[in-house]
């Protein structure tokens, strides 16, 4: 049975392959790419881990400059900069990249947070991968992105047939602060602005 809410103990982001020659060609790409971004920052002041794929680097490109950006950089005295570092991948579902599984297996948590494009092909196939192998998955519809709205949309149809929940980048931070009184309210505030 699935969790309805994310518990930030248990949580773990999964970015799928917000590649430079990839984001060139998605609907929507500046605002999925600053969704993106504002979640990255808001999810680094709950100490959330993040495993990013990147689906042959060689010929698709690196992660965006905007998302490393927000993946490493200091945010305050209490978010330090850090390093970035991606898994590489050449199947769809990073689900069968056996460094995926092991890095994700690694971190202990069951609940994803997942965000990528393309949509329709390697979001969805991990989404199912993960589904299948017992994780809970909450997918970030406006962190995910395909170059079409057709393609976004049936991928997001059939995650929730498969048991994803589907929400929003807003909702999660908010879900995880929980409370106006968290001490990261007033920058996940500031953040979403």
């Amino acid at each position: 049975m699935s969790k309805l809410t994310i518990k930030k103990e248990d949580a773990v982001l999964v970015a799928i392959d917000f590649q430079v020659k990839l984001m060139a060609n998605m609907h929507g790409k500046e605002n999925v790419e600053a969704a993106i971004c504002k979640l990255v920052r808001g999810l680094r002041l709950f100490e959330i881990p993040t495993l990013v794929t990147q689906q042959y680097t060689k010929g698709i490109g690196p992660t965006t400059p905007d998302i490393v950006g927000a993946l490493t950089e200091k945010q305050s005295d209490a978010v330090a900069e850090t390093s970035f570092a991606h898994i590489e991948k050449t199947s769809f579902s990073a689900m069968r990249e056996p460094a995926f599984a092991k890095a994700l297996a690694a971190t202990g948590k069951k609940t994803v947070i997942l965000t990528g494009m393309e949509s329709h092909i390697c979001v969805l196939l991990t989404a199912m991968d993960l589904i299948e192998a017992g994780y809970t998955v909450f997918g970030v519809a406006n962190c995910m992105a395909s170059r079409t709205p057709e393609d976004k949309a049936l991928a997001q149809t059939r995650m929730t047939q498969a048991g994803v929940i589907l929400t929003s980048y807003e909702t999660v931070l908010f879900e995880l602060a929980n409370d106006a009184n968290d001490p990261n309210f007033k920058q996940i505030a500031s953040i979403v602005k």
